[in-house]
């Protein structure tokens, strides 16, 4: 097992939940938010809103279920939390990355906190272990220039205060889970994101600014559900341009 670590990433003193409204806005609230439709097979749970913007079909739900949140299909509040995504999808790209990983796998690796750069595709077969280091605090960031795919099996641990709100894939164009896959983290796609059969995000939310989110028998828990407050998104990516954030619990 490697251990990649990362110099020079700075914290700053906010809770998880404060961090996390500040940077995705009104997006935090969404468990799955998609720019074209919203497409489900099979008994998935979602909890978090569920969203479309400026499409306006979500079908599937039920069988799908939805806790600690509504649906929201074309309406005002998909179209604000789409722009708020967005926002968090430029200030993620936007990072200096700590690390350059293009060409190598995710599997087998175990991070430090940092800004983790691919330059086409990001690849996951196996185990990735983001490491906080006993800090709560700490921020994982990957910046994808073209697709993130998961194999199937494949999974993200947290480990050591490692807190899930606080992990962020900036996807350039789709991100793909493979079938019992089990990820953790914010998917910001720029175009759609699949999730195939049983696959699960922890912790985290689907955010595709433009294209479909698919679902198939899933299981999406989207962390710090907190509602921000007006403004935090721009508040919170001034805080972030040292490239830090806050925590809340995690798993050790």
């Amino acid at each position: 097992m490697r251990t990649i670590s990362s110099i020079g990433v700075a914290v700053i003193a906010l809770t998880s939940v404060q961090a996390s409204a500040a940077f995705l806005g009104t997006a935090q609230s969404f468990g799955v938010l998609a720019g074209s439709t919203v497409t489900n097979t099979g008994l998935t749970s979602v909890s978090g809103n569920v969203g479309v913007w400026p499409g306006t079909a979500i079908t599937g739900f039920p069988p799908g279920v939805v806790t600690n949140g509504t649906f929201h299909a074309s309406d005002a509040v998909a179209q604000t939390a789409q722009a708020d995504a967005l926002s968090a999808f430029n200030a993620l790209a936007s990072m200096a990355p700590t690390t350059v990983l293009t060409g190598t796998d995710l599997g087998g690796l175990t991070l430090t906190p940092g800004v983790y750069f691919f330059a086409s595709s990001a690849f996951l077969t196996g185990t990735l272990r983001l490491d906080a280091q006993g800090n709560p605090n700490a921020l994982f960031v990957f910046q994808m220039g073209s697709t993130l795919i998961s194999a199937s099996n494949s999974s993200v641990l947290t480990i050591n205060a490692a807190d899930d709100c606080n992990v962020y894939w900036q996807v350039g164009s789709s991100a793909t889970l493979g079938t019992d896959s089990a990820f953790q983290g914010n998917i910001l796609a720029n175009a759609s994101i699949t999730m195939n059969t049983r696959a699960s995000l922890i912790g985290g939310r689907a955010l595709a600014l433009n294209g479909a989110v698919t679902l198939d028998s899933n299981i999406i828990e989207a962390g710090c559900l907190d509602i921000p407050a007006p403004g935090g998104i721009a508040a919170g990516f001034m805080a972030l341009a040292v490239t830090g954030f806050g925590g809340r619990r995690r798993r050790a």
